[in-house]
Order: structure tokens, then sequence, then C-alpha cells
């Protein structure tokens, strides 16, 4: 499980990032943290949801979406696999 932190929000953004995804902090009508756009590489997080929601939305949807390992760096690779594997524990 990720630490409710600053520090974790700024490493799933930067895997997002290196991952191809654009990033947006918006105000939206959805109920979860933030969302990703139909055939594009746009993730739209609601500004308004809490750190530990910001999280956990990030965080699932790094799980849902397949991320060429070419493109991540070694750290950012390693912290994936234990994103990915936070799900099979579940």
């Amino acid at each position: 499980m990720l630490a409710a932190t600053n520090h974790s929000l700024e490493k799933l953004e930067n895997l997002l990032k290196s991952a191809g995804y654009k990033l947006r902090y918006e105000k939206g009508n959805f109920k979860t943290g933030a969302c990703l756009l139909q055939s594009s590489k746009m993730v739209v997080v609601n500004k308004f949801s809490n750190l530990e929601s910001k999280i956990q939305a990030l965080a699932e949807l790094i799980r849902t979406v397949e991320v060429d390992h070419k493109l991540l760096d070694e750290k950012q690779l390693a912290f994936y696999q234990q994103i990915k594997q936070t799900e099979l524990q579940l």
C-alpha cells in the first residue's frame, strides 16, 4: 500500500508522464479522483479530491493501463511492478 504523502503522489505522476500520459488537475463531475480520456493519453485528476483519494485513483489507473517498460527507468519500473503486485495482494 502506498503512503498518503506528496512524495508518493509525485512518484505516480512521474511514472504516468514517463509512460507518455499527460496529467491535468481540473475540477470535475466525476466521483473518483481521476479519469482517463478515451483514445488519448490524457489523465484528468479531480483537484478537489484529498491527497489519499488522488493517490488511490492514480494507482488504480496505473494498474489498468498498459505501460511500455522501455519508457521507464530502473526505479520507475520497480515502482510500477510494486503497484501491479499490490493489486494481486488485495
